[in-house]
């Protein structure tokens, strides 16, 4: 028998500043609301951007670096599983319910000060750095490899052995 499988991926732009609360017990929990893109054609036959929201739910010390690094418009790669719950309403108007995603990792993408890796400044893309993720790091890469090799590099073209 097929065991269920309950996995969600999604890459977007957060819509709203994180909100960080503390369980009784004293567990930080933090919510997130990220808004990703999808293309669809319209009547016209034009593609157009369909924006999906979702509710994003972060636990313990991980939901305390999403509260105290991330802000609207970051992007953020999530990953996790769906979860439904519902409640009665504080106004005694009846049942609630959502499906919400509980993160079991949050990516932070893009740099913290909202522009593009690389220096863009993310352009008129709904927030979304210059079409698309492209990772940077403060480690400086190893250019071992590229070395020129023994007589100083000036060797001529008809010494390449292929």
């Amino acid at each position: 028998m097929a065991e269920n499988i309950n996995r969600v991926t999604i890459t977007g732009n957060l819509t709203r500043d994180p909100e960080l609360r503390n369980t009784p017990s004293g567990t930080a929990v933090c919510t997130l609301g990220v808004a990703v893109n999808g293309r669809r054609k319209d009547e016209s036959g034009s593609w157009v951007d369909k924006p999906n929201y979702f509710n994003v739910v972060v636990w313990g010390a991980q939901g305390q670096n999403c509260a105290n690094y991330l802000s609207k418009g970051r992007p953020v790669a999530v990953d996790g599983r769906l979860d439904w719950r519902s409640w009665e309403a504080k106004d005694g108007s009846g049942k609630r319910s959502t499906i919400e995603i509980v993160a079991d990792t949050v990516q932070f993408l893009g740099s913290r000060d909202g522009s593009a890796p690389g220096g863009n400044s993310g352009g008129g893309n709904g927030g979304q750095g210059g079409g698309g993720f492209a990772p940077s790091s403060d480690v400086p890469a190893d250019t071992g490899d590229f070395a020129p090799s023994g007589g100083g590099g000036n060797a001529p073209d008809d010494d390449i052995p292929f």
